[in-house]
């Protein structure tokens, strides 16, 4: 039976990769797009790029429009989409690809957001170690089982919070004194006209921000650590830095290694977190990820050193900050939560060069 979907805020650059990566599934028909100011104008104004959805128009952004679809996706700016949410009544799956859902913690979200807190749905990364309470440990996954309701992941804190979980829920790495320095792509900050995202401010430098512990996604990073079992309350220095580079993000994260573990235990650690993963994968030693290679694919390639001289372990992570860090984590949750094939859709292969 085919699943309806709607896509809120298709105008935008996740609302764009969504329907890419939609318009490839075999079970789902896209059948309403909605945007804000393109309301009433053809999708393919917006996204010139999806050929295969030219015959759809955006419509307005309403829960009459978005209600009585199977799904809903919401790709809106920050804070627009939890009192919306909230009306649909006829919705069978709702995933938000905005922070509105991601917060357990209602002092965090004013702390960084501000506004209403509207609740916290089950966190869509499949992946993430979770600690279970009685020395084991499972997956995100199994509480994405069935679930009504998904808040995708900031592609930052996704990409961080599986660098660091399998340390974490081994007990190998400390969860305090954790720094993360991040390349990232300014698709990342929306499609929204910005002076310091133009091209001409952004070809040949790169570009710190929201730096000194003011990033929004600290608070989701530490939610994750929490999540994976940190004993102790999870501290972070996380500093961005735009570059000129459409999409992506390297996450380079470095905390120190617990007194008398090994480099080989330390490895063994995110060995058995990924071994069976297909979108998460650690490569070889002595090789590192590239966003080059990720561009497209739901994949996160990760690799993993031990700097002895300092006693830290050396996380570096990439992936597609659209694809994997956002709608393909949206779509492979989706996926688990309706009991389809996590990967229907869904592929490994990025695009070169």
């Amino acid at each position: 039976m085919t699943i309806s979907v709607a896509v809120a805020g298709a105008s935008g650059y996740a609302g764009g990769e969504l329907l890419r990566l939609l318009a490839a599934h075999p079970e789902f028909e896209i059948r309403t797009v909605t945007g804000h100011s393109s309301a009433g104008r053809p999708l393919i104004e917006s996204q010139p790029h999806l050929r295969s959805l030219a015959h759809l128009t955006l419509g307005e952004t309403t829960p009459e429009v978005l209600d009585g679809h199977d799904v809903v996706f919401f790709a809106l700016p920050h804070g627009a989409s939890g009192a919306l949410t909230e009306q649909l009544t006829q919705v069978g799956l709702a995933v938000d690809c905005g922070a509105d859902h991601r917060l357990t913690s209602a002092e965090d979200w004013a702390a960084f957001y501000g506004g209403e807190h509207h609740g916290a749905w089950s966190y869509g990364v499949p992946e993430l170690v979770i600690a279970n309470g009685d020395g084991t440990f499972g997956r995100q996954r199994e509480a994405l089982i069935g679930a009504t309701r998904i808040a995708a992941p900031g592609c930052n804190a996704s990409t961080v919070a599986l660098s660091l979980a399998p340390g974490v829920a081994a007990g190998v790495i400390e969860p305090r004194d954790i720094v993360s320095v991040l390349a990232v792509g300014p698709s990342g900050a929306g499609k929204a006209a910005k002076t310091h995202l133009l091209g001409a401010e952004l070809m040949g430098t790169a570009n710190p921000y929201a730096v000194g512990g003011t990033h929004r996604h600290i608070p989701e990073i530490q939610q994750s650590l929490r999540r994976a079992g940190a004993r102790e309350e999870p501290t972070i220095s996380f500093t961005p830095v735009l570059v000129p580079m459409s999409r992506g993000i390297l996450a380079t994260t470095t905390a120190r290694v617990v007194p008398g573990v090994s480099a080989a235990e330390v490895r063994v650690a995110w060995e058995r977190a990924y071994a069976d993963e297909t979108f998460v994968q650690l490569l070889p030693e002595g090789v590192q990820p590239r966003t080059a290679d990720t561009l497209g694919a739901n994949t996160c390639l990760m690799s993993v050193t031990v700097d002895e001289a300092a006693g830290r372990a050396v996380i570096v992570a990439a992936l597609d900050n659209l694809a994997k860090g956002t709608a393909g984590a949206a779509i492979q949750s989706a996926n688990i939560a309706l009991g389809l094939p996590e990967d229907t859709g869904l592929s490994v292969n990025g695009v070169a060069p």
